[in-house]
């Protein structure tokens, strides 16, 4: 499927077909038309405004909401941190800031105010300072000496009314976070970490914090002059291999709705930032996916990272009047559809009227949810749109195929300029799991082939030469030096470095603490 392109088996007719600037253009039906996504399409809350930018630790990727799959009595939050994550980013891996509130937000009763705020704080660990490295050994358990930098966090539940916090509760304290996947012979089985880090409350929550796969799939070259201007540069996940920091969160329904069952949510996150004062500053924000990269313009970015909900009617004309179809018109000559697109605003600010929209709702930027929609047994990557409401933008399921739909209703799905078009982008590159946390595990540090020109099996001396060999070993090699090379069935191979030096300097630093 190319994007921008006709999409078949999504349960819609017609065609809209653009190749270097032509489009023909023919009737399409949309199922559940009266349901839109919020406008506008590129990549999600990655590196989307100056200031965040520059301080990875802080900025929110992607927020996930959805009613429990396996468990429908409960809903599950996830908030993505730190975007790009290379693997093998060593030897400082991914944590969590010290000096950070990651909050997630619950508006119960639709006024544009959190009702709720479930605060996570981190702390850092360092067992041994005389080394570089992250860990010193094999690990397999979270408290295992030889994972060197550890990190745990503690949950409070804040209770507002009117802006003021009327209570605050510790949910949980020192609870363990997954660490960063160094590899697979720092970590053997990362399953068997993951699986420690996840936490059940005496309430009926569960937590987990630690690295996942990003589960966000689009084709980032949209950034350029979408897609090359001609198309030329399609349909590859961008984000695939790259990992995330993950705050999960699955709370009973009852906890998060209003007193009076009132079923319908409004979900956010943000990261607060200490200062120098020792007050917190809100530095990132994020409701629905898409809307600070694209909506906003550059001079409103770093202030709705800034801003509340409350207060988003200063950004209103950013909604009304959107760039992002100016821009397809002038590169591929897609008529944009007619301002102002109050289309978008009914939705984007207030929630589909009848799916997940609140009574007497106060209009504001917010990941709206309704409770009490069951999961769907077969989800539909379009959700909403595609006739399947416990979708997109009814909250957010990991699945749902975002990039596709707001691009659809930013070309005017809902005011007459059907089309289905897409970014050729239509699921994650690693599979979601079925139980909490539900992410994927995060890519390892020690993926991807050999050297290029190095096969399984192969001397890799021969390959890297003295380098390899330890100061004061000759060519030949040395008793107290042993090379091991081991080739999986699948033709991947790994090296290993060993020597009496090497586990001397093991036996020195591997001590409990």
């Amino acid at each position: 499927m190319t994007p921008l392109f006709s999409r078949s088996g999504t349960g819609r007719t017609g065609v809209v077909t653009l190749i270097c600037g032509a489009l023909a253009a023919g009737g399409l039906t949309a199922a559940g038309a009266a349901a839109l996504a919020p406008g506008a399409a590129s990549a999600s809350s990655h590196r989307e405004a100056p200031l965040i930018s520059g301080t990875p630790q802080y900025d929110n990727t992607d927020l996930y909401a959805f009613v429990s799959p396996d468990k429908p009595d409960t809903t599950t939050i996830v908030a993505n941190w730190i975007p790009f994550e290379e693997p093998a980013g060593g030897p400082n891996f991914y944590t969590f800031a010290d000096d950070a509130q990651y909050d997630l937000h619950i508006d119960s009763n639709g006024d544009a105010r959190d009702d709720l705020v479930f605060r996570y704080t981190f702390k850092t660990h360092t067992k041994n300072g005389n080394t570089f490295l992250y860990n010193t050994g094999p690990v397999t358990s979270l408290d295992d000496p030889d994972l060197n930098i550890t990190q745990t966090y503690d949950i409070d539940l804040l209770k507002l009314k009117n802006d003021h916090v009327m209570s605050r509760t510790r949910l949980a304290d020192n609870v363990p976070v997954a660490p960063s996947d160094v590899g697979k012979a720092s970590m053997p089985d990362y399953g068997k970490l993951r699986a420690q880090a996840v936490y059940k409350t005496p309430g009926g929550a569960a937590t987990f914090a630690g690295q996942a796969d990003d589960p966000f799939f689009a084709d980032l070259r949209v950034f350029d002059l979408l897609y090359g201007g001609n198309l030329s540069e399609v349909g590859r996940d961008t984000l695939k291999g790259y990992n995330v920091n993950t705050i999960a969160l699955q709370v009973p329904n009852d906890l998060i709705r209003e007193s009076s069952g009132q079923p319908i949510v409004g979900i956010w996150s943000t990261t607060q930032r200490r200062n120098a004062q020792g007050y917190y500053t809100q530095v990132s924000r994020l409701g629905n996916p898409l809307v600070n990269e694209v909506v906003n313009p550059q001079k409103d970015k770093d202030r709705f990272n800034a801003s509340q909900p409350a207060y988003d009617a200063q950004f209103l004309k950013n909604v009304t009047n959107p760039e992002l179809p100016k821009l397809i018109e002038s590169i591929y000559k897609i008529k944009a559809p007619s301002e102002p697109r109050n289309d978008l605003v009914d939705v984007f600010l207030k929630g589909v009227k009848g799916l997940n929209q609140p009574p007497n709702v106060r209009a504001s930027e917010e990941l709206r949810l309704n409770t009490s929609i069951k999961p769907a047994m077969h989800p539909k990557r379009l959700g909403v749109l595609d006739g399947d409401n416990a979708g997109f933008p009814n909250g957010r399921r990991l699945t749902d195929d975002v990039i596709d739909e707001a691009l659809q209703v930013v070309e005017g799905e809902l005011v007459g300029s059907k089309n289905d078009l897409g970014d050729a982008v239509d699921k994650n590159d690693k599979g979601f799991e079925k139980y909490f946390p539900y992410v994927a595990e995060p890519t390892s540090g020690s993926r991807g082939p050999l050297a290029k020109g190095t096969t399984a099996g192969t001397d890799v001396r021969s390959q890297l030469g003295d380098a390899l060999q330890p100061a004061g070993s000759s060519a030949g090699g040395s008793d107290n030096t042993v090379l091991i090379a081991a080739s999986a069935a699948s033709g991947a191979a790994g090296i290993l470095l060993l020597g009496t030096a090497v586990g001397w300097w093991r036996r020195r630093i591997r001590r409990p603490y």
